[in-house]
């Protein structure tokens, strides 16, 4: 006859199944879902500045500063399995020093149960635009891509880029602090 414990560790590890079992089914009900939505970006201005670096004696980078439109409707997206959203609007470019550049200018936790409809005007960076050098001025092709992490109740993490970009040319010269 089994004892008590017997009968408890069977009851758990059937538990313990069952469980894996329904997540992994939960799991694989969204797993080739497609997320990917269309995305419009505008942008109002864009501004250079070229700023003392504080990493080397003397040194000057170029400080970008842009104003963005996002729109955007994130609802089919969100499903049974999405507990929320990390999105984050990227800027991405090449300059003499580096092939590729990518910097994180903005991001918003958007969670279930949040208005999943993005109508954002006038909105500022969140984050610096530094370049590590001077590789923002003159260039023609910085380009701002939203994309977005879907983190799901049960399964993997993917990456989305929302369908739509833009290019934005950054002005030839700086723009002077003015002086009174």
């Amino acid at each position: 006859m089994n004892t008590v414990l017997t009968r408890a560790n069977s009851l758990f590890a059937f538990s313990l199944s069952v469980m894996a079992a329904l997540t992994f089914g939960c799991f694989i009900t969204t797993a080739f879902k497609e997320r990917t939505v269309p995305v419009s970006i505008a942008v109002s201005r864009v501004m250079l500045k070229n700023v003392e670096d504080f990493t080397g004696p003397g040194e000057r980078s170029d400080l970008g500063i842009i104003s963005f439109d996002i729109t955007a409707d994130l609802q089919s997206i969100f499903d049974w399995n999405v507990k929320q959203l990390f999105l984050y609007l990227s800027a991405e470019y090449s300059t003499k020093n580096n092939a590729l550049n990518q910097v994180v200018l903005w991001d918003k936790i958007i969670l279930r149960g949040d208005n999943p409809k993005l109508l954002l005007k006038d909105m500022k960076s969140k984050y610096f635009f530094f370049d590590d050098g001077n590789g923002l001025k003159g260039n023609r092709n910085v380009t701002l891509t939203l994309s977005w992490n879907v983190v799901p109740n049960a399964g993997i993490l993917p990456l989305v880029t929302g369908a739509g970009h833009i290019s934005v040319p950054f002005p030839d010269a700086y723009k002077t602090a003015k002086s009174y």
